[in-house]
């Protein structure tokens, strides 16, 4: 079952760069609140609160003005600290007419918010997506709407097996892959998963874009960051030729990165890109790339939303463990560990209160 509530005190994935335009306001629920964002004239990403102190109308429908934001529903204006600046007709502006203002970052194409104490917002939690933005690699931004908890998501992450049975003819290939059990090391914030598939067939997908003469030699080499940031480094080259012993050469290598930011309980904002080092002048390889991953994630959603289907018509029960849950299992205890001292240690309330 998934976990019910939030950890707040962590940077989420709010929106791709390309997504946040001087001039237009963007409006994004991210953990159950409505959040406002917009680009200020220096290019600095603002979030506010997506609710006028006054009415209550949403900000979002009101209009950018310089570096400020005005609701157009009774014309108060705030500032990117949420500050209320004006009040048309009123001179004195109460002490309470502001709204919410959120720690952001914009980080190597993504925009991340902290939802939680801002005090406790550091930067350098954030992981490094170097492979978003390197002119050593090429991408294609992609996004999914998933009406799942984040939760399962993250469990169809940490269990690579499931790609023999899901992707047979996208991520998948044959039955060796489930097979194999990974290495998994837990860390502060997150754990570490390695998984080999030696002296196998390629993947369907990287048939598509690469040229192997026989049998090859799989990886896939990751960190699931707390609360639900997938950084992989996976890839294929030609079997017995060193791929395991860090020898890569001839190699299709791949940096997946993957953001799972929760909605709502039962609703979950997917980032994604897949970047690759090989054919980086050559646009119809990326686009091949990301047509087959997109097919991938699909089958994905598909087998994940019946499965949140089943879990909200039939909530009773447990669901039974196996030895390929290892990941998934240290990863929630992690999480939980986490949301537990935030609502005990760190004397937090609910922040969607």
């Amino acid at each position: 079952m998934a976990m019910s509530g939030f950890l707040y005190n962590s940077w989420y994935v709010a929106a791709w760069d390309h997504e946040i335009v001087t001039g237009q306001l963007l409006s994004r629920k991210i953990l159950g609140q409505n959040i406002c964002f917009y680009r200020s004239e220096e290019g600095k990403v603002v979030a506010l609160e997506d609710r006028c102190c006054h009415r209550w109308a949403p900000l979002s429908l009101g209009r950018q003005e310089g570096n400020a934001i005005r609701c157009m529903y009774h014309g108060l204006k705030f500032d990117p600290q949420g500050a209320c600046i004006e009040i048309p007709g009123q001179a004195q502006i109460p002490d309470k007419a502001r709204v919410r203002s959120y720690p952001v970052v914009q980080s190597k194409r993504w925009v991340w918010i902290w939802m939680g104490d801002a005090d406790k917002a550091d930067p350098t939690l954030i992981p490094d997506t170097f492979s978003l933005e390197s002119p050593e690699w090429r991408m294609k931004p992609g996004y999914m709407h998933y009406q799942a908890n984040y939760l399962y998501i993250i469990d169809n992450l940490l269990d690579f097996s499931h790609l023999t049975f899901v992707h047979p003819d996208t991520l998948g290939g044959t039955e060796a892959l489930a097979g194999q059990r990974p290495a998994i090391r837990r860390m502060e914030r997150g754990v570490n998963v390695e998984r080999w598939v030696l002296d196998d067939q390629p993947a369907p997908f990287h048939k598509k874009v690469g040229q192997f003469p026989g049998d090859v030699d799989r990886w896939y080499i990751y960190d699931f960051w707390v609360p639900g940031v997938l950084l992989m480094d996976s890839g294929v080259q030609a079997a017995r030729t060193g791929a395991r012993e860090g020898k890569r050469h001839d190699a299709l290598e791949f940096r997946s990165c993957q953001a799972l930011t929760p909605e709502t309980e039962t609703t979950t904002h997917y980032f994604w890109a897949v970047p690759h080092n090989f054919a980086l002048d050559d646009a119809s390889v990326t686009d091949s790339i990301y047509q087959s991953v997109v097919t991938a994630f699909e089958e994905d959603r598909r087998m994940i939303e019946a499965q949140q289907r089943i879990v909200d018509t039939a909530p009773e029960g447990d669901m039974v463990a196996i030895v390929a849950d290892a990941a998934l299992m240290q990863f929630r205890s992690i999480l939980q560990r986490m949301m537990h001292d935030e609502r005990t240690k760190g004397g937090m309330h609910d922040m969607a209160t």
